[in-house]
């Protein structure tokens, strides 16, 4: 609360005013990003109906929001991870702003040029939200100059997963996404 209170320019009494303890705080951060992408990311979203610019949008975006805040978010990681934290991405508290995460990948893949199968209509905006997630985790801890090791792998992967998702919807694939649908859905009790 301390460091914060310096970044902030006021006292820690100050700070400890307007939140009553740190899980406060960060827990304002998190709404705070999710108001942002509110207001920024449909519009965004809706300016290409290419689905590798759309997920791009939705990453790039995360990432500028959290840039300033890289030290803070390692500090989370630890905690991060586990989901009965209260400010655990995966955890019950921060449900409403991963539920809105995720609907942004959901908005990026209905209204994308894109043809997405039926069956992976209800997971796959999921899927590509824990991806992202996956992607911070790398961002995090890249010290290489200017997270250069992210930005490759970003580009990389986000040309392999729209093509997986295009690929999905051939006839041969059928078979092979039911099955992973099956997994998945069994973990997910």
């Amino acid at each position: 609360m301390r460091d914060i209170a310096g970044q902030a320019e006021v006292a820690t009494g100050a700070a400890y005013y307007y939140f009553r303890s740190k899980e406060d705080l960060v827990m304002a951060f998190y709404v705070r990003t999710a108001d942002e992408a509110r207001g920024v990311l449909p519009l965004q979203i809706d300016r290409s109906r290419d689905l590798k610019k759309r997920l791009r949008t939705i990453i790039d975006h995360k990432f500028e929001q959290f840039a300033g805040h890289r030290a803070l978010l390692v500090g989370l990681v630890r905690i991060g991870i586990d989901p009965k934290h209260p400010l655990s991405p995966f955890g019950n508290e921060t449900r409403p702003m991963r539920d809105e995460s995720v609907a942004f990948f959901r908005r990026a893949l209905e209204e994308s040029s894109t043809k997405i199968p039926a069956d992976l209509r209800d997971d796959l905006p999921r899927l590509l939200w824990m991806y992202q997630m996956g992607l911070i985790l790398f961002w995090l801890f890249d010290d290489s100059r200017e997270q250069q090791r992210t930005k490759r792998l970003t580009d990389g992967t986000l040309d392999l997963v729209v093509r997986l998702i295009q690929l999905s919807s051939l006839p041969l694939m059928g078979p092979l996404r039911k099955r992973l649908l099956s997994l998945l859905r069994s973990i997910d009790d």
